[in-house]
């Protein structure tokens, strides 16, 4: 694609960056058809082709944003099943990034949607807030449809109080900041990402990874100084948040490093797993942090990324069930991680089944489900159409908002890929195993 920046907007790092990235697009609409806004919507400029074009035109002109770029770009999920299309290497993510930090700077919200995506800022990256925040929910999950009906800001405000639990979770077994040791021959040394939603909406995932970990040899630390990897914010364009956030834990880990060494960090959420990775490109024009967050971005992991280099030995149960994984769009498109937890499900004894049209998106992706719940919930209810085709007892998956969004569509239990492997080899059960119809297992 050509373009038209005059030396002086090059001369902006940022600026340079997406146009390296536009230079590449060739116009071909490959991305087109894998791009779920356009399946549902039929619309280019809903599409990765005509969202670069209108990104292309803002910046070369050095416009602020108006209407109708903010309306097609906030309709893009950056589920990134585009970047897994492309022949041509473009990188939306990079792309799509700088766009929504650039509205971020230019355009003014109306007011409701302000409050919205300000509430959502303030409350989902911190774990406290959030526990708190669901108590308030509890009581008015009740009025959700309601609000839902009156349809404008009153539709996101009735999706966000439905995806709120139905009743509050327990506390984790294992919380940090703290170091916890193996029980077999030690092998290593790990970081664990404890996160911000996740450990409030399912305390559970960590506790498994823990026992899974330290009973394969590996000392586990949830570092003094975490925060949320920054995700959320990043998305909504708050750049300048996103880049706290990863300034902050780039320092935890760094600290980790030099004082007893991590042979990886560890993520049970693929969706803070791919921003995590993705530091060393955030901070690489900053000097004083462009190092550190390079080496920590080459340490980051999925837990099936990391469990598929181990010998994890013969499952203690036998897995004989049916599992439909459910791959989230960091996963497969983020990270390009497809094989692995599908080995290691079925080196456990499940019998994996992939689901139909598994490249789109769920329509979680981060706070898409609330600031988009129309699309979303057409999103949700095709994944969920797909998986019960596949008619599996359970649901796997290995990020909290897709097991959140997908679990408010069918009744089959979904359940993250850590607690599944916990219990084959010789963890407790999962919750949801109780609504399984199936032969019990000895």
């Amino acid at each position: 694609m050509q373009t038209n920046f005059t030396p002086e907007q090059l001369a902006d790092p940022h600026v340079a960056d997406a146009e390296k990235i536009l230079r590449k697009c060739v116009h071909c609409g490959f991305c087109t058809a894998t791009c779920p806004t356009f399946a549902l919507l039929g619309d280019e400029l809903d599409s990765p082709r005509g969202r670069i074009y209108l990104i292309k035109d803002m910046l070369e002109n050095n416009r602020p944003a108006d209407e109708k770029v903010v309306k097609h770009i906030d309709r893009c999920l950056s589920c990134l099943s585009c970047m897994t299309t492309c022949p041509s290497g473009v990188h939306y993510m990079h792309l799509v990034d700088h766009a929504r930090a650039h509205i971020e700077k230019t355009y003014r919200r109306p007011l409701t949607d302000r409050l919205i995506r300000s509430l959502l800022a303030a409350v989902l990256p911190h774990p406290g807030r959030f526990r708190l925040a669901l108590v308030g929910a509890f009581a008015a999950r009740p009025f959700a449809g309601l609000m839902k009906s009156f349809g404008g800001p009153f539709a996101k405000l009735g999706a966000m109080l439905d995806l709120a639990p139905a009743r509050a979770p327990g506390r984790a077994q294992f919380e940090g900041p703290a170091a916890f040791a193996p029980s077999a021959p030690k092998r290593g040394r790990v970081a664990l990402l404890t996160g911000c939603a996740q450990p409030v909406l399912a305390p559970s995932i960590n506790d498994a990874t823990i026992r899974l970990l330290t009973r394969a040899g590996y000392e586990v630390v949830l570092p003094k100084g975490e925060t949320c990897c920054g995700a959320l914010v990043h998305h909504m364009g708050r750049e300048e948040a996103a880049l706290a956030n990863a300034r902050q834990n780039v320092a935890a880990w760094t600290r980790e490093l030099e004082a007893g060494g991590l042979e990886a960090i560890l993520i049970t959420a693929s969706g803070c797993g791919t921003t995590i990775k993705d530091y060393g490109y955030m901070l690489n024009h900053d000097a004083a942090w462009a190092e550190k967050a390079a080496r920590v971005s080459g340490l980051a992991r999925d837990i099936t990324e990391f469990l598929a280099t181990l010998d994890l030995g013969a499952p203690v149960r036998p897995g004989n069930m049916t599992v439909a994984y459910h791959s989230a769009c960091s996963m497969q498109h983020g990270q390009k991680i497809t094989r692995q937890p599908k080995e290691l499900l079925k080196a456990a004894g499940f019998t994996v089944k992939d689901v139909p049209e598994g490249h789109l998106c769920c329509g979680s992706a981060g706070t898409y489900n609330i600031l988009q719940p129309e699309i979303a919930s057409r999103l949700r209810d095709r994944k969920v159409a797909n998986i019960e085709k596949t008619k599996p007892d359970l649901i796997a998956a290995g990020n909290i908002g897709c097991m959140t969004q997908i679990g408010k569509g069918t009744g089959i239990p979904v359940i993250h890929m850590a607690e599944l492997l916990d219990w084959a080899y010789g963890g407790p059960e999962p919750e949801g195993f109780e609504r399984l119809q199936r032969q019990p297992v000895h």
